[in-house]
């Protein structure tokens, strides 16, 4: 894997329809550490990834990759510097699970040897717990099991940054706990990963950082105990919350009449 440079997003801004979707948003997604984008439901989380990805193009302010403008970077190099897992991810054919899983690996063709390939096919399937799917169909296969599939194809990209839109929400509470500890994981081996995540208590557990998106706008964005207060998630979510602490981490409990 290659050195991996940081991500910034520089006042950037996304108007579609006549609305703003982001606005004047400014952070850096740094090597080395999990970012956890929380935030409601219309927040702006899935624009700023696909911003972040290079997918999509701003109305306002630029992305840079290290010294480099994103937008500027042919697809290959964008293919070769992040792995994005969207939230819709369809496959129009009956391919195999392990068809999929090895799509992961086409932007290296003719650059790694089959050993590497078959090393990262391999790491990422364990790493999923599909080993079992491996002969089935993918159109065939449960939601969950769908979601682990596609992130192990991201997996297998093998790039220095991993953009992760909602990898937890079609899996049950073990392989939501699995699939975070492999994005804490890839953070801890100098990559640089932002998940987006709907479960704070989730995302206190295993982000390095939050950023908290309202309205479009970066809200805050810190260590979790600093971003995750009763006023701010009160402010934001308009809902009465308590913090408490569970093995170090902060839990968002709800206030329930």
């Amino acid at each position: 894997m290659i050195a991996t440079p940081s991500l910034r997003a520089d006042r950037v801004s996304v108007d579609t329809g006549g609305r703003t979707i982001l606005d004047d948003v400014t952070f850096e997604v740094v090597p080395g550490a999990l970012l956890a984008l929380v935030g409601p439901n219309g927040a702006g989380k899935s624009t700023l990834l696909g911003v972040l990805a290079g997918e999509l193009a701003p109305s306002r302010g630029t992305v840079r990759l290290g010294e480099r403008r994103l937008r500027e970077l042919r697809h290959l190099e964008r293919s070769r510097a992040r792995a994005v897992l969207t939230q819709e991810n369809a496959v129009s054919f009956p391919f195999s699970v392990r068809d999929v899983v090895e799509m992961g690996r086409a932007p290296w063709a003719r650059l790694a040897s089959l050993a590497e390939d078959e090393a990262a096919i391999d790491a990422a399937i364990d790493a999923t717990d599909i080993r079992h799917l491996l002969t089935r169909t993918y159109p065939s296969l449960s939601g969950g099991e769908r979601a682990r599939v596609s992130l192990a194809r991201v997996l297998v990209q093998d790039t220095p940054i991993v953009l992760l839109d909602e990898p937890t929400a079609a899996l049950d509470l073990g392989h939501q706990e699995d699939v975070m500890r492999v994005a804490r994981r890839l953070a801890r081996a100098g990559r640089a990963v932002v998940v987006v995540l709907h479960d704070l208590s989730l995302a206190a557990a295993y982000a390095d950082r939050i950023a908290l998106l309202a309205d479009g706008r970066l809200a805050a964005i810190g260590a979790p105990d600093a971003v995750l207060t009763p006023e701010l998630i009160a402010r934001v979510y308009r809902v009465d919350v308590d913090i408490v602490r569970h093995e170090g981490a902060p839990l968002v409990v709800p206030r329930r009449a």
